[in-house]
């Protein structure tokens, strides 16, 4: 096994924004230094970092260049192209997790069957090409599905509706024709989701899992604990568990739920990396996500996950920052990303309360 960085290291992150900035500055508390890789001008995480190297993740001469500065390369995001990381990998870098999660997570009828694969059960799915291949598969379905594009969309983006009787070709042109998937409508009585973190020499630490909730496809609050049952909770820490040990994961990542009303619980998708529903974490645990992630790529322990509070985080965007002195003064923690413009409906910052 690698041995673990030493104080002083570098660390690289691939992806500039808040998630960077949020994961430079537990690495900042841990001593080490932290150089970001991305193209966007005047990122959240350039600000707050020792380096930033701005260039394309395609320009693989530019990325290998950084990369080889580094003592070990992660990543914010997960569409970093699985090319970038893959040269970075054969270029002697040291990347955690490594390029295997990007491929997975990428592509979601890929990321749907690998999670079958490990064992996690998922809604019924099928590959679509053209909207002559969505009726056959919708009413296999119950006539109820949901068409999403197989790669990008976020946020509630990328994703139509349907039922049978509905116009497919109208359907697929407002994917703009994109290659989607097409998924079984579930029934949930709500969301959670579960993240799980792994270190270099395969242990593992799982927070308490927080029900999440939605607007117009954003994530507006979790709620820490969620109401389910303890069976319920063992099944969700179970998936996650085997989707990182299959994927040789080292790092954080977030695995999504829907819950039944008879406790049985479906997967969504997941994210392999730091997760929008774990931003509760730095304040209510023994160890935040983000800490947490830079000890796993550092090859340090990982710290305790023990939860001290119930805590709700919620979501504050676009022009909601303007709340931010009354939050405070009500004992809410803030945090703000650094974003310049403050867009309806974009992520400015996040907020968490204490519940008891």
């Amino acid at each position: 096994m690698i041995a673990p960085l030493p104080v002083g290291a570098t660390i690289g992150i691939l992806g500039n924004g808040q998630l960077g900035r949020m994961l430079a500055e537990a690495a900042a508390r841990l001593g080490f230094d932290v150089s970001v890789y991305g193209p966007e001008p005047d990122s959240p995480a350039s600000r707050v970092v020792a380096l930033e190297v701005r260039a394309d993740y395609t320009d693989l001469d530019a990325v290998i260049a950084w990369g080889k500065a580094c003592d070990v390369v992660t990543y914010e995001f997960e569409n970093v192209p699985v090319a970038t990381a893959q040269a970075l990998i054969d270029a002697g870098v040291l990347v955690r997790p490594g390029a295997k999660p990007l491929e997975m997570a990428q592509d979601r009828v890929i990321e749907k069957t690998f999670l079958k694969q490990c064992g996690i059960p998922t809604a019924d799915f099928a590959g679509i090409g053209a909207a002559s291949e969505i009726e056959t598969p919708l009413n296999q379905f119950g006539g109820k599905g949901i068409l999403k594009t197989r790669r990008d969309g976020y946020d509630g983006k990328g994703q139509v509706r349907l039922v049978a009787g509905d116009d497919f070709e109208e359907a697929h042109h407002a994917l703009a024709y994109a290659p989607a998937i097409l998924e079984a409508f579930i029934p949930f009585e709500k969301e959670v989701s579960v993240l799980i973190a792994r270190g270099a020499d395969g242990e593992t630490r799982v927070w308490d899992i927080p029900e999440n909730g939605h607007v117009n496809g954003i994530l507006r609050t979790s709620t820490v604990p969620a109401e389910v049952t303890e069976s319920t909770s063992q099944e969700t820490k179970r998936a996650a568990k085997a989707l990182a040990e299959a994927l040789d994961y080292i790092g954080v990542l977030a695995l999504e739920f829907f819950v039944l009303e008879n406790g049985d619980v479906v997967a969504n998708e997941f994210a392999p990396r730091v997760h929008n529903s774990g931003h509760w974490t730095p304040e209510a645990c023994a160890t935040g996500q983000f800490e947490q992630h830079i000890r796993a790529v550092a090859g340090w322990p990982l710290g305790l996950v023990t939860r001290y509070h119930d805590v709700v985080m919620e979501n504050l965007l676009g022009d909601e920052i303007l709340s931010t002195d009354q939050r405070l003064a009500a004992g809410e923690i803030v945090t703000l990303y650094g974003k310049r413009e403050a867009k309806p409906g974009r992520k400015m910052g996040h907020s968490v309360r204490r519940l008891t």
